[in-house]
């Protein structure tokens, strides 16, 4: 069995190889070329948590689990908030061939995908970037937009000022040739931003739609459980919605859940999976006016599909 450790993970997948790797996988996704059960959350203690994330992609063929516990409090130790495993199954045996780092596999992959998203929803000129958070994948979303779009100002938001300041001290050398600013808040953040990503662990609403101007791309990505939500009601109606897997929207996203539940919003207003726009069966943005939104909840092919470039790279380089 093969494992596979974080630093080596971060060494053979470069940012541009994973937007490629994740934007196939869902296109593959919305082609039906995937099996994925919903993500199931089990309940540790009332703050931290187990994610179990199954999933299957067909041609080439690769199956697997994600393990991954959910700890809030680990970067106050200095440890990555996500922490586990994904196991990856031979096809013709079952047997385990792979275990990898699914810290580092879920940062890669979830930038990866905003990146992908960002590509074909935001404007040609974007060129701020606002982020709120100031964990790992706040630094990872950096990269990422840096690879689709001629980024040169970066503006951060966390929980307080302090704590933007901070982020940019550690990761700012990492892009010498950006611009960071530590913002007041996240309203100050965005103003003037072009591509928002909201990158938080927050059960309530860090971005609202008041705030968002015409032309915005925003890459909606911490809130992956129906008990956590970044952004508001308000930004999820006045936004072309588009979402990563349709069947974990519905079920997993809190605003379009309570949207729907009031009567405000029908299913219509998801204009579909990124994976459909990938393949060019649905239009994008159609002005640049029009506010988008990538609605990520993180699914399993992203996970298989990085790994398995992962494991193809590590065979290349070892012969």
């Amino acid at each position: 069995m093969i494992i596979v450790s974080g630093d080596e993970i971060q060494g053979l997948l470069a940012m541009n190889d994973a937007i490629e790797t994740v934007q196939t996988a869902m296109i593959a996704v919305s082609a039906g070329r995937a099996t994925m059960p919903l993500r199931s959350i089990m309940e540790i203690d009332g703050t931290n948590r187990l994610g179990i994330m199954p999933g299957a992609l067909r041609d080439p063929d690769v199956y697997g689990v994600k393990l991954i516990s959910l700890f809030p409090g680990n970067p106050a130790k200095g440890l990555s908030s996500h922490i586990g495993q994904m196991v990856i199954f031979d096809n013709d045996t079952g047997a385990v061939t792979a275990c990898l780092d699914a810290d580092a596999l879920t940062a890669i992959r979830t930038a990866a995908a905003s990146a992908a998203a960002t590509r074909v929803l935001a404007r040609q000129d974007a060129q701020v970037l606002a982020v709120i958070g100031t964990g790992e994948q706040a630094m990872r979303h950096i990269e990422a937009m840096t690879c689709v779009r001629d980024i040169f100002e970066v503006r951060v938001a966390g929980r307080t000022r302090d704590r933007a300041v901070a982020f940019i001290k550690r990761v700012g050398p990492k892009f010498p040739d950006l611009t960071f600013v530590a913002a007041q808040d996240a309203r100050k953040a965005v103003q003037g931003a072009d591509i928002v990503c909201t990158v938080t662990s927050s059960v309530t609403p860090v971005l609202h739609g008041d705030w968002i101007a015409p032309g915005v791309h925003v890459n909606a990505v911490g809130a992956s459980i129906p008990n956590m939500q970044e952004i508001d009601h308000g930004l999820l109606m006045k936004s072309a919605l588009f979402v990563d897997y349709r069947a974990s929207a519905l079920a997993q996203a809190r605003e379009i859940i309570d949207a729907l539940a009031s009567g405000d919003m029908d299913k219509a207003h998801i204009r579909g999976e990124i994976g459909q726009l990938y393949a060019g069966e649905i239009a994008g943005r159609r002005d640049d006016d029009e506010v988008t939104l990538y609605r990520s909840l993180g699914v399993a092919a992203q996970d298989l599909a990085c790994a398995r470039r992962v494991l193809e790279i590590r065979r290349l380089n070892h012969g």
